[in-house]
């Protein structure tokens, strides 16, 4: 038994490198589909995600959350406004790699986990320890570091971040699995992507039909690309803590910071690097703060079994603050 879970442990966490490593490297692929403009990629983007989770759901049979999403219009809205919100964060971010602004992408998501923290604060009147208060007050120095750095506020960033976290938020109220969830959200943006792309082709504007095979390919397998990390993090978060994941969701933007700094040649003045390391303190000290936390929590669940006091309710993973990672774009 114990090597059976070190082998699901082990899987886990190949999936995670996986499923983030993807998410990292992804500015590299989306440079490759130009001609085609953000608006024309992020159109395929959806209608060939969802033929690829589509077809998925077929071979595994997995349709009868369909049949119950359809009889419950609450959590259908709310899918709604999840599949809305990551359309912007999709068009958004797509835009903003193929225009050079990998790094300022990268700082998106970053800052993703203290803005849906902030957010639990507003929204769902959650308390914060001190050290989570730190942190939140360093990342919002750090965008002003930044406002001043850029002359102007980090939008790309802010839009990125707050489309995510509220993307996040929403569909921990819908609770369904990363495949389906994915389904049901490109199901709904499939009729309007599948207008552009046939309006582009009668205005003579579609580059999947002029850009020869190997462009019609490159657009084809944007389903694969959005839909695979999805796979690999949903297999990963079944298997390894949420703590684990959640240091695991840093690898994605670090990957994207590097690229856009040694391969894309992004500038880096020396106000942009001040702003970055206040980030990077900021989510120092949220991860020390849910680290100390769930090894807190984890004493307290031996002494309890110790003393033969079930607690079945508490669990290091849910007292440990962070939020529960999502799929980057």
């Amino acid at each position: 038994m114990a090597n059976d879970s070190k082998g699901e442990r082990r899987t886990g966490l190949v999936n995670g490198f996986a499923a983030y490593g993807m998410w990292g490297l992804v500015p590299l692929f989306w440079p490759l589909l130009k001609p085609a403009g953000a608006m024309e990629i992020l159109a395929h983007r959806m209608v060939w995600s969802l033929a690829f989770v589509a077809t998925a759901l077929l071979v595994v049979r997995r349709w009868a959350w369909a049949g119950e999403l359809l009889r419950q219009p609450r959590r259908l809205a709310l899918v709604t406004v999840a599949a809305a919100v990551i359309t912007v964060n999709w068009g958004v971010y797509i835009w903003a790699v193929n225009s050079g602004h990998v790094v300022e992408a990268s700082l998106g998501y970053f800052i993703n986990p203290l803005v849906t923290i902030a957010m639990g604060v507003l929204l769902l009147k959650e308390r914060l320890r001190p050290a989570q208060w730190l942190a939140v007050g360093v990342g919002f120095a750090a965008v002003v570091v930044l406002t001043v750095g850029y002359g102007r506020p980090p939008w790309i960033s802010l839009c990125l971040a707050f489309s995510f976290a509220t993307y996040g938020l929403v569909k921990k109220k819908v609770n369904l699995g990363g495949i389906e969830s994915l389904a049901a959200e490109t199901a709904i943006q499939f009729l309007p992507a599948l207008g552009y792309l046939l309006w582009l082709g009668a205005h003579g504007e579609s580059t999947f039909t002029s850009g020869g095979t190997g462009h019609a390919a490159l657009l084809a397998s944007t389903g694969i690309v959005t839909a695979l990390p999805l796979v690999c993090f949903g297999a990963a978060a079944i298997r390894v803590p949420l703590s684990t994941l959640g240091l695991l969701q840093y690898l994605a933007p670090v990957f994207q910071f590097l690229l856009g700094i040694l391969y894309f040649h992004e500038a880096m003045p020396p106000e942009r690097w001040a702003g970055f390391a206040l980030v990077w303190l900021a989510l120092t000290l949220l991860t020390w703060d849910a680290l100390r936390t769930a090894r807190r929590a984890a004493r307290e669940l031996a002494a309890a079994r110790t003393t033969a006091v079930p607690d079945p309710v508490r669990r290091p993973e849910d007292v440990a603050s962070g939020t529960e990672p999502e799929p980057a774009s």
